[in-house]
């Protein structure tokens, strides 16, 4: 640390030292004015204005006090005069106090609020910052302090801090000038119109600041795009997906118009391509596993022959089946006007579709996300295949390379492996499934090796070669090269949103660095009547957060004049389908860890369970994360038979602020699989048992026994 920044914060801690030791906040008292105002009122306005400037430098609290003060011994103007360059001074030091010295406490301590306000700083820079100071949902200090650490230049903090805060200084300063002129604090004197009014305004000031604001904002945002005088419909849902579909189901059930438009097929990812034929070739897969279990059951039966293609026509013929559920025809019935087409936004109240134009006053983007297939060297030269294109597949690939150890990559790597073919799975991080804990990853690993699937983790694809017939991937782990050679490539990297082609460039929406759609807590995004939900907007891309947050969009869209929802991202589960199932809610061990919050672990071992045993699947683990010391549930994850069932009941708990305790004291039928969840809950409260209690009632049996 410099001498200046030493000598800089010697100073600040004498002068804080000395507020604290010598009762400072006496000098911010009414009497302590009022003392020296009769006599001096120049001085006394010399004295508060240093005061002032001298406390908000130091980010010391009393500022609102001291406003009111200010009111009460000068009066409305001078009170206004004093307190808003004080107070803008008194920022601005605080503000360069922060730049030059306390960079990095201000960074830990109040690093949620740097993340946002950096986030607003970077999008609208001073129109940011008097919001703030317009509306003092942040509080006065904080917003010094966190400013600091901006680029924002002194001057501007200084101009648009003066600025901003004079209409709520005024209505601080005039409550305090209407107080300072009651003659006689009794129910009559204090219960005047100007006083009363006064207060109702500091009051009710915050909302009418955010009313004022969210106009202003509004008009800015719309001026380039004047609002038709009346619509066509109501709402314009782009995308027949799992989040469009409830959408448009909300706003039919409502009885308003609405208009769903797909370019492709209704039920969008997770019926045709997705969820549902994924799971119903895991289950032919699965089939062939339960098949050659047999024997472990006493049941002698031949080796399992695959028909590849009739497996296929399966998954096709599920997906027929659960069509209808999602089909034009049904959503019609509904009251949906259903539109087959490629939707363009030409405005915030115009949606262009064939050609032909309708006006609208809510639109909501859920056009989905479609695979992300990286730029590797070759790989655009192969016939690859993606979770999109996998299902036309009528012959199964002897070798298949398995791009991406997530959870598409691990299930169809486990199910290709079970269907017959010699599956290499390739990822460049250390462990398959990163997003779960480390046993987790270790269990599922030991689990793939054991079924024969071959693990290449740690190493990166850096190009795929065409020689003569074979295909051949070229990887490097820790320096060293090798290379995989393989039939068919599936690439399972990742997923990337559907935003080209609806208009967004051409209207100014902005997208977040991974080409999601930036929304607000409300699903909004900077127009207030377009909203964006499901796999296009993220944070999850999961069919079930889809529907999800399609409720908020299309509540949002409908009501949100009257009323408007945040969404609640507190209880999100997520399972990964391969066997024995993965499912997770809520906060794993490594994220606990990194976000610093402290928690117990309690662990319950299936192969104890007497159900498992019995079906012989009788491996893997309950674990949940709990409050220490409490049996708050934090998280949950399971690794089992059904996995995915069994979590519902922790994230039933969950939502509705249930214990361990809870499940402990609730009934579970025997034997079942779900007993798990109490026998963890039971290993939890054996963990917290009162023993000093135990000791007391073991002497007591004693003592009874004689």
């Amino acid at each position: 640390m410099s001498a200046k920044k030493i000598v800089l914060l010697l100073v600040i801690a004498l002068i804080v030292g000395s507020f604290l030791v010598f009762d400072g906040e006496q000098y911010l008292s009414l009497g302590f004015f009022q003392e020296i105002y009769q006599q001096q009122p120049l001085l006394t306005a010399l004295v508060y204005f240093v005061i002032y400037v001298v406390a908000a430098g130091l980010s010391l609290p009393g500022a609102a006090l001291l406003t009111i003060i200010g009111g009460m011994i000068f009066g409305l103007w001078t009170g206004l005069l004093l307190v808003s360059f004080a107070s803008s001074i008194g920022a601005t030091l605080a503000f360069l106090v922060s730049r030059f010295m306390l960079r990095d406490w201000v960074q830990n301590k109040f690093s949620s609020y740097l993340a946002s306000v950096n986030q607003g700083i970077e999008k609208e820079g001073s129109f940011y910052l008097f919001t703030l100071r317009l509306i003092p949902v942040v509080p006065f200090w904080i917003i010094n302090l966190v400013m600091g650490l901006t680029p924002m230049k002194a001057v501007r903090f200084y101009w648009v801090s003066q600025l901003g805060m004079l209409a709520g200084t005024a209505v601080y300063v005039n409550a305090g000038s209407e107080l300072g002129a009651v003659e006689e604090f009794s129910t009559a004197g204090i219960l005047t119109p100007a006083l009363l009014f006064s207060f109702v305004l500091l009051a009710s000031f915050p909302f009418i600041a955010k009313a004022v604001m969210a106009a202003i904002q509004r008009r800015k945002v719309y001026q380039p795009f004047p609002k038709p005088k009346s619509f066509d419909t109501n709402l314009v849902v782009i995308g027949a997906g799992s989040a469009g579909l409830v959408s448009a189901y909300i706003a039919s059930a409502v009885k308003a118009k609405v208009t769903l438009v797909e370019k492709h097929q209704m039920g969008g990812d997770c019926l045709n391509t997705g969820c549902v034929p994924s799971k119903a070739l895991i289950r032919a897969a699965k089939t062939v596993k339960e098949i050659s279990r047999a024997k472990q059951l006493g049941i002698d039966v031949g080796e399992p022959t695959v028909d590849f293609p009739r497996v296929m026509a399966r998954v096709k013929q599920v997906i027929k089946e659960i069509e209808p559920h999602d089909s034009i025809e049904r959503y019609t019935e509904l009251g949906v006007d259903c539109l087959q087409g490629e939707a363009k936004i030409i405005s915030p109240w115009q949606v262009e579709v064939n050609g032909q134009s309708m006006t609208t006053r809510n639109i909501i983007i859920a056009s989905g996300a479609r695979p992300f297939v990286p730029p590797i060297p070759g790989l655009d030269q192969l016939d690859y295949l993606t979770s999109d294109n996998l299902w036309d597949l009528t012959e199964l690939p002897q070798r298949l390379l398995v791009m991406g150890g997530g959870p598409i990559g691990c299930e169809l790597a486990q199910a290709f492996n079970r269907l017959g073919s010699h599956v290499t799975l390739v990822d460049m991080m250390p462990r398959v499934l990163p997003r779960e804990d480390e046993d987790v990853s270790a269990f599922v690993m030991q689990r793939f090796t054991e079924e024969g699937i071959e693990l290449l983790t740690g190493h990166q694809s850096v190009g795929f070669e065409q020689r003569g017939d074979e295909s051949v991937a070229l990887l490097e782990a820790d320096g060293e090269s090798r290379e995989v050679v393989f039939d068919k490539v599936l690439v399972a990297v990742g997923r990337k949103a559907n935003t080209s082609g609806l208009g967004l460039e051409e209207i100014g929406l902005e997208l977040n660095p991974n080409g999601t759609v930036t929304v607000d807590d409300y699903l909004r995004t900077r127009y207030p009547n377009i909203y964006a939900c499901g796999d296009v907007a993220g944070p999850y891309q999961f069919t079930h957060t889809a529907a999800h947050q399609a409720w908020y969009a299309a509540v949002n869209a409908l009501f949100g004049r009257l009323k408007k929802f945040k969404v609640d991202y507190r209880v999100i589960p997520w399972v990964t389908f391969i066997d024995p199932e993965v499912a997770h809610v809520g906060l794993s061990e490594s994220d606990a860890i990194k976000q610093g919050i402290p928690y117990e672990v309690t662990k319950y071992a299936l192969d104890d369970l007497d159900r498992a045993i019995a079906d012989s699947v009788a491996e893997g683990f309950v674990k949940v994360l709990t409050v220490p010391g409490k049996d708050r549930i934090l998280g949950a994850t399971i690794v089992g038979y059904h996995g995915g069932d069994l979590l519902t009941e922790f994230v039933t708990a969950m939502k509705q602020g249930l214990g361990l305790k809870k499940i402990l004291g609730t009934i579970h039928s025997y034997p079942t699989i779900s007993e798990a969840n109490k026998f963890v809950a039971g290993e939890w409260s054996r963990n917290h048992a009162p023993q000093q209690v135990l000791n007391w009632i073991k002497k007591y049996h004693a003592w009874n026994r004689h």
